[in-house]
């Protein structure tokens, strides 16, 4: 992924938090199942820490996903978790429908990765 030397930081919580992080951070209302604060790419000045951000994520959510997808609670929190790092590197799938698929391969090789 090209980011042999990143450190993050990961939260789990509940979605009370998360829908309060959602509303502050990016002015949507209710839970989401994962958010990811960069720590590069905001306003001047920047910094080089090593540091790539933060990816929350609400187990609630989780464990309605897994549920929904018949997922295990593992295979939820690994995809979720992924998808955080993705949006950390810069990839983001609301940009545009070619960013989204370039997004979904990158999150379906990943998975593979921990799955074999």
């Amino acid at each position: 992924m090209g980011c042999r030397d990143g450190e993050l930081s990961v939260v789990l919580t509940d979605d009370e938090y998360i829908a309060e992080l959602n509303h502050r951070y990016l002015g949507r209302e209710g839970p989401t199942n994962v958010l990811a604060f960069p720590m590069a790419g905001g306003p001047p000045p920047h910094v080089e820490s090593g540091m790539m951000g933060d990816v929350v994520v609400s187990v609630d959510t989780a464990l309605r996903e897994a549920k929904a997808l018949d997922e295990t609670m593992e295979e939820t929190l690994y995809r979720l978790l992924i998808h955080g790092i993705l949006h950390l590197l810069n990839y983001d799938h609301e940009r545009s429908s070619e960013a989204a698929a370039r997004m979904r391969k990158e999150e379906e090789r990943l998975l593979s990765l921990i799955k074999e």
